[in-house]
Formats: structure tokens, C-alpha cells, sequence
């Protein structure tokens, strides 16, 4: 029955990609994907904190949004704290 649906299936899906997969460019494009969305979510969050007068939850949100915002647009920040954890639990 196996071979059967192996023979049903055109023969370039049987066939191994030609290239290894390509992440060179990968936090780029998570930056550009999620740096917008993240700037719309702190906006709305942040006029809700300051319409509702929770001054403090407003701080410690905009704390936090700083930090997270940090890692999107900071350029190679993801690398480098990539290598530094690999290198700190020894993985070469």
C-alpha cells in the first residue's frame, strides 16, 4: 500500500531541497515583522494606563516596553546575547 502512494506522488516531492536553509538574515526580518506590531501593542497599552490614571502601572509598563524595544532595534543584540548564553553554558 506504501508503495502505492509513493508511486501516486510526482517525482520532485520525493527529491531532497537543493540548498540548506538560509538564517543570515533572520533577525532583520523578525525586526521587521515584529517591530511595528510591537510599537502598535506599547501604544495602545500605554494610552489605556494613562486614560485609566494607573500612573504607576503606566511607569513599570514603559520600563518594561524600553527593555523589550531594546532587542528589536538595537542592531546585532540578538547575536551577541545568542553567543554570549552559548559560550556561558560552553557550547562551542
Amino acid at each position: 500500500m506504501i508503495q502505492h502512494m509513493v508511486a501516486m506522488l510526482p517525482q520532485h516531492v520525493n527529491a531532497a531541497p537543493a540548498n540548506d536553509l538560509n538564517t543570515d538574515d533572520l533577525a532583520k526580518w523578525l525586526r521587521q515583522i515584529f517591530g511595528p506590531l510591537f510599537l502598535v501593542i506599547v501604544s495602545i497599552v500605554a494610552i489605556f494606563f494613562l486614560f485609566t490614571r494607573e500612573i504607576t502601572r503606566f511607569v513599570q509598563f514603559i520600563v518594561l516596553a524600553i527593555g523589550i524595544g531594546v532587542i528589536f532595534y538595537v542592531p546585532n543584540i540578538i547575536e551577541t546575547t545568542a553567543k554570549a548564553i552559548a559560550k556561558a553554558l560552553g557550547v562551542s
